[in-house]
């Protein structure tokens, strides 16, 4: 007995109108969602209630489950999935092995010598942690716990030094090595060589949209605008950040060049992090346990929500969701321009409630086609996607990095959200930058060989 059958008497059923039977799924779907999202039920556990809720609906009890389960586990059945445990278990030896200070050293350089001069080391230390580690979050834990100290001591507002550390924390989502590019190179069947390099420049602009950001507010915002007198000699400050960012280099130019794939190079990433942090002599064995438990703990966090969002998308392509909201999506308007703003303006506000992996699984297939259909390359449309998600994970109800931000400087939501929120219309801005200006995404690809 399916869902529907439950649900309603034969005689509803025998002269219910077909558009009732066309839309039921979409209101289980998200209805169901969104109720066990507003109450507190885990995100990965909300979609795959959900999920299985909208099989229910074509088929009985028994044989939705046994769907649902065979779903779950050909969602993880990726060998490029393997990727992402790799690069979690980096970013943990790099935010443990003393690379967070030798990278803020480093941006000191650059951002110490703009006014307000630590809220810009904030941001370029963000780009370039956040790049290595593949993490917004571990990045705002690592910079934010470096930089409050030194912050606090030149007096600069908490509130509004929060909110600079949220909104630039994401930027090193877009600048390769990217697990959240790789989730939607597998996803999307592009390539994810051309994907990161695809990143660089949108993710370089999202942080220096911050540092617009500093430069307009920062007076208002009662920001000391002094600049820092640095007391370490220049070259060595370089020569102890360049093992650093060759990290960068070695991935890049080891999938560039065919060396190794994506998968191949995180796994690199691992050793010579390891490496690294030993050499450096901050990475202790006593640290090694506490690294992979963190490791396998949000591992398998991103796991299971790529299990059942893959279980969710099956169940949305089976119930015909997708189309249906590609036709709502279309019928809207047929100017490509105002499509595209549509599909920003819904990608903006799934970010603020839903985590940006199953964002990535379930609105992949549902976009993607549509934004191909208007001529929109894939690359260019997965970093438009993913940029909009690194929005949206700033934002409240959901938002992973404004809750470390938060809670790394011991602030409240209430405080650093007015803050947040000029900063949060920059990044808005340059999204319908990078939107409406393709080459933005693209030119870099195409000097590597990308054909589009």
């Amino acid at each position: 007995m399916t869902l529907l059958d439950l649900l309603f008497s034969q005689h509803f059923l025998m002269n219910a109108p077909d558009a009732f039977f066309d839309f039921f799924p979409v209101i289980v779907l998200f209805c169901v969602l969104g109720v066990l999202l507003l109450v507190g039920v885990p995100i990965a556990f909300s979609i795959g209630i959900a999920a299985m809720l909208t099989v229910f609906i074509d088929f009985p009890f028994d044989k939705a489950m046994i769907l649902v389960s065979q779903k779950l586990a050909n969602g993880l059945d990726n060998f490029g999935l393997l990727a992402l445990p790799f690069f979690i278990v980096a970013g943990n030896l790099m935010n443990r092995g003393g690379l967070a200070t030798r990278l803020i050293n480093f941006a000191m350089l650059f951002g110490g010598r703009l006014p307000g001069s630590l809220a810009h080391v904030n941001v370029i230390a963000n780009m370039l942690f956040g790049s290595l580690s593949g993490s917004a979050t571990a990045s705002a834990a690592a910079v934010g716990g470096i930089m409050k100290p030194l912050q606090e001591k030149q007096h600069y507002p908490i509130d509004f030094s929060t909110a600079v550390n949220v909104a630039s924390c994401p930027s090193g989502l877009l600048i390769p090595p990217s697990n959240i590019l790789i989730l939607f190179a597998l996803v999307s069947s592009t390539s994810v060589q051309y994907l990161f390099i695809a990143g660089y420049i949108p993710g370089i602009l999202m942080g220096l949209g911050v540092m617009v950001g500093i430069f307009l507010l920062g007076k208002r915002n009662h920001i000391p605008q002094q600049k820092i007198v640095f007391k370490e000699k220049a070259t060595k400050v370089v020569l102890d950040a360049i093992p650093s960012l060759t990290l960068v280099v070695i991935i890049m130019g080891g999938i560039l060049a065919g060396i190794f794939t994506a998968t191949e190079a995180s796994a690199i990433a691992v050793v010579y992090a390891l490496v690294l942090g030993i050499a450096y002599r901050e990475l202790k064995m006593k640290d090694m346990f506490p690294v992979l438990i963190e490791s396998v703990v949000t591992t398998s966090i991103v796991l299971l929500m790529v299990a059942t969002s893959s279980a969710m998308s099956w169940a949305m392509a089976n119930a015909d969701i997708p189309n249906f909201i590609a036709d709502f999506v279309m019928q809207t308007s047929t100017n490509p321009i105002v499509v595209v703003l549509l599909m920003n303006v819904i990608l903006l506000v799934i970010g603020t409630f839903m985590d940006m992996t199953p964002a990535v699984l379930i609105f992949t297939p549902i976009f993607l086609p549509i934004a191909t259909q208007l001529g929109i390359d894939p690359i260019h449309f997965g970093i438009i996607l993913v940029f909009n998600l690194c929005i949206g994970i700033c934002t409240p109800p959901v938002g992973t990095a404004l809750f470390v931000g938060c809670s790394v400087s011991d602030t409240k939501l209430g405080q650093v959200v007015p803050k947040l929120i000029p900063l949060f219309a920059i990044m808005v801005i340059t999204l319908g930058i990078i939107t409406l200006f393709p080459s933005l995404s693209l030119w870099l690809p195409t000097l590597a060989g990308y054909q589009h």
